[in-house]
């Protein structure tokens, strides 16, 4: 149980540094809720999705990722 603790926290910390990463490349929006319902609306008429349509879909991912990581890195903590 021991080495299934160290593999899942060396996980958690890859995971913790590509949402790092993923996140400080992504612009940032500035322009306001208007910009956001518009911003929105152009973007799926494009037909394919953007680099920031992709960062953001990479972000949910990693994300979820790095949270079901964290907790069993926390339920295995204790046992062993």
């Amino acid at each position: 149980m021991q080495v299934l603790h160290i593999i899942l926290s060396v996980v958690q910390v890859a995971l913790a540094v590509g949402l790092i990463f993923v996140v400080a490349i992504q612009q940032t929006k500035s322009e306001g809720l208007g910009g956001t319902i518009g911003g929105k609306a152009t973007s799926t008429f494009k037909g394919k999705p953007g680099f920031e349509d992709r960062l953001n879909e990479m972000t949910r991912y990693i994300s979820i990722g790095f949270f079901v990581a964290s907790i069993l890195v926390a339920v295995t903590m204790n046992r062993g």
